[in-house]
Order: structure tokens, then sequence, then C-alpha cells
């Protein structure tokens, strides 16, 4: 079976699937459509009754990788750290203080499939990104640390934890039934993590990024 690559990110105030309606000849939603959607909301509405108050710090969450899964940290110095840290610090700047990056917050992708088009918006990402891992640390802190864990079969997963902004994400690597096992296992960590009661009362960033992870 060919190997695939895959990837969950949980940023703060990640809302769950959302509804998308694909319109067909004449504008009508198509069937399928409704159907996915219907029972999107159904599972997402049986979730949401389940999710009881029982948090855990970031801390207590890094303490589980180690003990119950074996995590190593991934060198702050590795390519791989140093990529991730770039995109999750320009997506939490974009978040929190969008004024840093001036007209760069704003780009809008170009119409149709203009190849120079693409390639200038793609640029024009990748400035962003620079503008915003240029951003000194002392003015806008970002704590990273990505935990590794090696499963048989050749497959792996990576938990990044933010403890300044309160961010857990996850990345995958492996076949799709490693795959399948791998978001279950996140899921189980994320959910380790948890909700306290006020989370649940006020559906906080932390609530609704747990449960877009449990319904991922």
């Amino acid at each position: 079976m060919g190997k695939g690559a895959d990837s969950v990110s949980i940023i703060g105030g990640a809302d769950g699937p959302t509804s998308i309606f694909i319109a067909g000849k004449g504008g009508k939603v198509k069937l399928t459509t409704c159907i996915q959607n219907y029972f999107c909301k159904l599972k997402r509405n049986r979730i949401k009754k389940r999710i009881t108050a029982n948090p855990h710090t970031l801390d207590e969450v890094v303490e589980l990788l180690k003990r119950e899964y074996g995590a190593l940290e991934v060198s702050q110095q590795s390519h791989n750290y140093l990529e991730q840290r770039k995109c999750l610090k320009a997506s939490l700047i974009m978040r929190h203080r969008p004024d840093f990056l001036g007209e760069l917050m704003d780009l809008k992708p170009p119409e149709g499939e203009d190849v120079k088009a693409l390639k200038a918006f793609w640029e024009q990402i990748q400035e962003r990104e620079m503008v915003a891992a240029e951003i000194a640390d002392d003015i806008f802190p970002v704590d990273f640390h990505i935990y590794e864990i090696k499963c048989p079969e050749n497959c792996m997963i990576q938990i990044g934890v933010e403890t300044v902004w309160h961010v857990i994400d996850g990345s995958f690597s492996g076949d799709k039934k490693t795959m399948k096992e791998m978001k279950k296992l996140f899921r189980e960590i994320y959910l380790y993590y948890g909700v306290t009661s006020e989370d649940i009362k006020n559906e906080t960033e932390r609530y609704k990024s747990l449960l877009a992870t449990l319904c991922s």
C-alpha cells in the first residue's frame, strides 16, 4: 500500500466541520451533500452532549506523551521544527496581532489557474511568514515544542505544543490504515487536555478546538 501524509492543526478558534453546499445545475444543492451535512450535524450534536469538564494542563499533556507513548522531543534546530514554528507563529500573529502584518494580512487568492498569478500569491504567503518569523519573541512570544511518537509499520505522529497561546496540533505520516489509528490517538490526547466547566458554559476557543478535533 502506498504511503501518504496528513495533518491536523488546532488553532484556538476552530469551530468544527463547516456545512458546505455545492450547487449543481440551476443552483440546486446536491442531495448527497445535504445528506452528508445532515449526518455531520448529528455527529457534532452527539459529541457536544458527551463533552464533560476534565481539564489537564499542557505540562500534564507533555508528561502523558512521554510516559504513555514514549514521545521524544524533536530538536529545535531541525528543519522540520523551524518550518512548523514559522508557520504556527504566522498563524498566531494573523489571529492575535494582525496589525503586525499590514497589507500582507489581507491576501486574496487569484481567480482561475493562471500560473504566474498563483506563483505571485505563493510568494506573498512566504513573505508574510518571513515577516511574522522576524518579529522578536519579546514582542510576540512563542514557546513551541514538538514531540514525536514512532509507531509500528513505519508510521509516525508528531504533537506540537505551544504554551503561551495554548495550542496543540498534530501531524501524521503512514498508510491509510495507520493514519486512522493515529488520528484516533490524537483525539484521545486532545480529550485528555480537555476543558473546564467554564469552557463548556461559554463555548471558549479551547472548547471549540476540542469539539473540532473530536469531530474530525
